[in-house]
């Protein structure tokens, strides 16, 4: 459990700190649930094959782009094809839900 809020917590920051256009060839992209992303891959694609659809959704747009929808907490593979069934990208996503956090008064950094 412990080890799942850390991932999630590292998978925020790191949200946070990148921008929402990705490219990605064999890559892992750590998103949270409803914030959606585009991923640009450097490569056309024809076919998309989703290892768990219930974690994410993938909407194309594009030959070369698609939007990612998170669904629900959890990881995924998403594996892009070109027209001869040949793997031009493979992308693994962490899914994390979204962290509340409690402001206060003063600084943790003392």
């Amino acid at each position: 459990m412990i080890a799942t809020v850390r991932a999630c917590a590292l998978g925020l920051i790191l949200s946070l700190a990148a921008p929402s256009l990705a490219k990605a060839v064999d890559e892992t992209i750590v998103l949270r649930v409803g914030v959606t992303s585009i991923l640009n891959l450097d490569n056309t694609f024809e076919t998309v094959m989703i290892g768990d659809p219930n974690v994410i959704d993938v909407h194309i747009f594009g030959n070369r782009s698609v939007i990612l929808e998170p669904l629900k907490i959890g990881a995924a593979s998403i594996i892009f094809l070109n027209e001869s069934s040949i793997v031009t990208a493979n992308v693994r996503v962490f899914v994390c839900g979204i962290i509340h956090t409690k402001y206060r008064e003063g600084s943790d950094c003392e």
